[in-house]
């Protein structure tokens, strides 16, 4: 099987074509405090029109920004097309593990949470694969060309 190299640029419709394809994303390690930069790309995804998940076992049962927060992958009650880790890297490859068996399409590791083994895990069941990268500062990268006067 031919594996992706993480650590080189992803192409901008690889990126887009996940973007504009999933609906439902399970944020693993989401946070309810606001200054957290995982609460802001929860709110700015959410108002965006996704339906986002949280997931985290510290807040179980409780809610941010109104939306119930799960304590595992394993317990979302609908299906998920990507799990978003905002988790240390040493995490992903189970966060992976956990998403190859809720079927989640993609498997998207936040700005710094990388990890071979975990793309492997992903990768050899089907799974896109997106590691130090940031959601939202990609769903709004093709608006930043007009300025950089760049073709869209």
């Amino acid at each position: 099987m031919n594996y992706m190299n993480h650590e080189e640029p992803y192409s901008e419709t690889y990126l887009q074509d996940i973007l504009s394809s999933v609906k439902t994303i399970a944020m693993v390690g989401a946070s309810g405090d606001k200054t957290k930069f995982s609460y802001g790309v929860l709110r700015v995804l959410h108002e965006t029109g996704y339906d986002m998940i949280p997931v985290n076992p510290g807040l179980a049962g409780q809610e941010i920004r109104g939306l119930k927060v799960y304590p595992s992958l394993a317990a979302i009650d609908r299906p998920v097309d990507m799990v978003e880790v905002f988790r240390n890297a040493s995490e992903l490859p189970r966060i992976a593990q956990e998403a190859v068996a809720i079927s989640a399409k993609v498997l998207w590791g936040q700005i710094g949470v990388t990890h071979p083994d975990a793309a492997k895990i992903a990768e050899d069941a089907g799974l896109k694969v997106v590691m130090n990268r940031c959601p939202k500062i990609e769903l709004f990268r093709p608006f930043w060309k007009p300025k950089l006067h760049l073709t869209i």
